[in-house]
């Protein structure tokens, strides 16, 4: 980090902070140096610098856990803002938006992928089925980041990437039904070959049949909840 010298104070620090973020300096969950610290960093007044803090908080890149610190929530501010909608929304909601951007994001994959992310698609289509089942899913959604990373498509992966942290938050709890949390191998690698092969329609139909069996199980769970909330703490709408 660089020392703020210029009248903005404010800005400027916020766009220090922020760089931290994007940048993946400090990750998304971590909590960010303390207040001390920061205003030592960048060399600003302790107004100064709540004010930028406050104010990615507003974003949604940040959380002020009053007595706990800082964390970050999110890498930029479209996820932020995503994150906030996307907590009003119960999983299915979710999971059938995330199958229609992933379904575009292999389809442009197939069309636009390179050498180098055919490499790391296979890297993580190839991992053992092993393991906690946190583990399994974190290695799952590792692939589908990457499928979608593979579009080069800024705006998708930005959309991708605030949907599939609340997808991986509700998978994560599903440990008594291994079925919901979408690991399996042989449907990656079937994936990775519709990609490999260029074929973007090819592509487009396999991923939505890995992701269809997930979405009408969530669909089943939810239809027999009798609570407010669905099994993964989503709220039910209606």
């Amino acid at each position: 980090m660089r020392t703020v010298t210029r009248n903005s104070l404010v800005d400027q620090a916020i766009q220090q902070l922020r760089e931290a973020i994007v940048s993946g300096e400090w990750p998304v969950g971590e909590r960010i140096p303390a207040e001390p610290q920061l205003i030592e960093l960048l060399g600003v007044a302790r107004n100064t610098m709540r004010e930028a803090v406050r104010a990615l908080a507003h974003a949604g890149m940040l959380e002020v856990r009053h007595g706990d610190g800082t964390y970050v929530r999110a890498r930029g501010e479209t996820e932020g803002v995503l994150l906030r909608r996307l907590e009003l929304s119960d999983l299915l909601e979710v999971a059938t938006v995330r199958r229609g951007l992933e379904v575009e994001a292999a389809r442009q994959a197939a069309e636009r992928h390179t050498p180098d992310d055919l490499v790391r698609l296979a890297d993580l289509a190839g991992g053992p089925d092993e393991g906690t089942i946190q583990d399994r899913v974190a290695r799952a959604i590792d692939f589908h980041l990457a499928l979608v990373d593979a579009s080069h498509n800024k705006l998708l992966i930005d959309l991708y990437r605030a949907i599939s942290s609340v997808v991986a938050a509700g998978m994560s709890q599903a440990t008594a039904d291994p079925r919901l949390s979408d690991v399996g191998t042989r449907e990656h690698e079937e994936l990775l070959a519709a990609i490999a092969g260029g074929d973007g329609e090819q592509a487009a139909q396999a991923a939505g049949r890995h992701l269809d069996p997930l979405i009408d199980q969530v669909r089943a769970r939810l239809a027999t909840s009798a609570s407010g909330e669905d099994r993964y703490g989503f709220r039910r709408q209606g």
